[in-house]
């Protein structure tokens, strides 16, 4: 899938910025622990508390990050270096090997975006060729080329067939194959995570081999070389293709830096433009600061989740590049109304207090505010305002009226809220088919995605709405399903500890009598079922507009970011404990040190 671009009908964006208005509705007192009942009598409530602690980042201090390396001087040097890693592109001499290498590289090391013309026009040759000369991999030096290839063609929607490894496979199922070019091994290992559900080579032949060989590898304790050992211990944790690309932007800038054969126009162009873009960020981050402490949420709502930097974080997952500023600003806004109002239905309202939010947010009646809890009116608000002021942004500049779609997402998630809510007060145990029947829409992909779709297409179609309103669009629900599934490995055991409804790995354990260890590894199964319907999903986007593309793309974005968010445990709530801190400080508050004069 080639890398989002910026066209000129998203002029609009940056005016939107200057247009985006923060509203501020009146503040509420909440009297957190009380109800009054209509003979004004007050009755102790029992609430529950999700025992989040408070946000890891200052207010302050996010408003005082900058990155010192991204100054005008930087960008004039890394327009110079990008001349020279087009010329690179654009050379004819290279073999075919030497061309896929270098667009690897220009992929893991961010840059892609630069070149996508360059790039596609390189794909779309070599894809030609391989028709013409009908490529099989047959000779172990070929082994990293016709992997690499093959992971490159499909990753950008080209249709190659598994069978061009048909060699291969009869050497692994007759014991024959014999190799000791473990970076092949590794290029392997990576082209089966391109796999659909008709590739059974793949999925029964080249992964479980390539898997073994590199663990082999590492197990190997005569293993001299560190770089190729970092490289597979890498791909052994999560192949390349389930990653979040930023993340591991910064892992492989680290790495490339440390390769004997490292290009140095390459690796500091690389340097630079991170720091640029980071600067980029570092802007839209102090920006959704600003709104969040100006909502007063968490003075009104103490128990909600404090998270406006981990909701940023998924926008970056997202969408990374720098021209995406106002849509990453929007896609925080509604992660933070999620998250927030996922808390109250999870945690603090009451079943009657839930099924007023729940008729609130259907009617969208900013009329009826005083039917609420005092406590739940500065949420309604704020909801109301946000969304209402993102459709007529939209309306302004795409001429087009989306609040219903969107409102009508925000019912439908609030709706499958209040199921589990009721699932949980009853003590009811669904089946783990009725559990995903609603949760795929509970964790809030469809209504995350509907938005995104509104904020990036540069024309909205009416059809396209209408299929992703009545949750009939099935990348949608693949990515939803492995976000859910992420979600509940990473998070099932603290919120059950809590008092909550049973995930998908405790409906499967109560349905079939598995062990926990079982149903979990049928939950991971089931993920990268997913993976495979996502990639059929993809298979032929080359021959699809670039917006088609971009929505495909930040879906299987989406999904990325789950499985980096909640690779460690609750990255989004108890980010303390699962890595999250680190990786949003080495990605949006720490620069990369240049040094000034190594290029002479």
């Amino acid at each position: 899938m080639a890398t989002l671009r910026i066209s000129s009908a998203l002029i609009y964006q940056n005016t939107l910025t200057h247009h985006f208005r923060l509203r501020r509705p009146h503040r509420f007192v909440c009297k957190s622990m009380t109800k009054t009942t209509p003979d004004t009598t007050l009755v102790e409530l029992s609430r529950r508390s999700g025992n989040y602690q408070p946000s890891p980042w200052n207010h302050c201090y996010l408003l005082s990050i900058e990155n010192k390396y991204a100054s005008e001087t930087e960008v004039i040097t890394r327009d110079v270096l990008k001349k020279k890693v087009k010329s690179m592109l654009d050379d004819e001499k290279k073999s075919r090997l030497e061309q896929l290498e270098l667009i690897d590289d220009l992929q893991k090391l961010g840059v892609s975006y630069h070149f996508e013309i360059e790039i596609n026009d390189t794909l779309t040759d070599l894809h030609l060729k391989m028709g013409r000369n009908c490529w099989k991999c047959d000779k172990e030096e070929d082994l990293h080329a016709t992997s690499l290839e093959f992971r490159l063609l499909r990753q950008h929607g080209f249709d190659v067939s598994e069978n061009i490894f048909d060699v291969i496979i009869d050497q692994i199922e007759s014991n024959t194959f014999k190799t000791n070019n473990i970076n092949g091994i590794i290029s392997l290992y990576e082209a089966s995570y391109l796999s659909t559900k008709s590739d059974t080579k793949l999925h029964k032949v080249i992964r479980p081999f390539a898997t073994e060989q590199i663990r082999k590898f590492v197990d190997d304790e005569d293993t001299k070389n560190i770089e190729v050992r970092e490289k597979a211990y890498h791909a052994l944790e999560m192949p390349y293709h389930w990653r979040m690309r930023r993340l591991d932007t910064r892992w492989y800038i680290d790495a490339y830096e440390k390769k004997h054969d490292m290009n140095l126009v390459l690796i500091e162009f690389a340097k630079i433009d991170f720091n640029i873009v980071q600067a980029a960020h570092q802007e839209d981050l102090k920006y959704v600061s600003r709104w969040w402490k100006d909502t007063c949420l968490t003075n009104q709502l103490p128990f909600v989740r404090d998270r406006i930097v981990e909701n940023y974080f998924w926008t970056v997952g997202l969408i990374y590049e720098p021209q995406f500023g106002y849509i990453r600003r929007i896609m925080t806004i509604v992660n933070a109304l999620v998250t927030t109002i996922d808390d109250i239905y999870d945690i603090y309202g009451t079943l009657e207090e839930l099924e007023l939010f729940t008729s609130m947010v259907e009617n969208w009646d900013v009329n009826r505010l005083g039917e609420l809890p005092e406590y739940m009116r500065l949420c309604f608000l704020i909801l109301y305002n946000e969304i209402n002021g993102i459709g007529c942004d939209i309306l302004k500049y795409k001429k087009i009226d989306v609040i219903p779609y969107l409102k009508k997402s925000w019912a439908d998630l609030c709706r499958t809220y209040l199921v589990e809510a009721k699932w949980y007060k009853r003590g009811y145990k669904p089946s783990l088919e009725e559990y995903m029947q609603n949760a795929w829409i509970s964790i809030s992909a469809p209504t995350i995605l509907i938005h995104f779709y509104c904020v990036f297409s540069d024309q909205i179609s009416v059809q396209n709405l209408e299929t992703l309103s009545q949750h009939r669009q099935h990348i949608v629900r693949c990515s939803a399903t492995v976000l859910r599934l992420a979600n509940d490995l990473g998070t099932s055991p603290t919120e059950l500890a809590r008092g909550d409804v049973l995930k998908s790995v405790q409906c499967y354990m109560h349905e079939t009598g598995a062990s926990e260890e079982r149903a979990r590894d049928h939950v991971h199964q089931m993920i990268s079922d997913m993976w495979d319907d996502m990639n059929s999903e993809t298979k032929t986007a080359c021959n699809s507009s670039s917006r088609s593309r971009g929505f495909k793309e930040a879906a299987m974005n989406l999904a990325r970011m789950s499985q980096c968010m909640y690779q460690y445990g609750d990255g989004h709530g108890c980010p303390e404990k699962a890595k999250t801190i680190d990786r949003v400080q080495s990605l949006l508050v720490d620069p990369i040190p240049l040094d000034v004069n190594r290029l002479g």
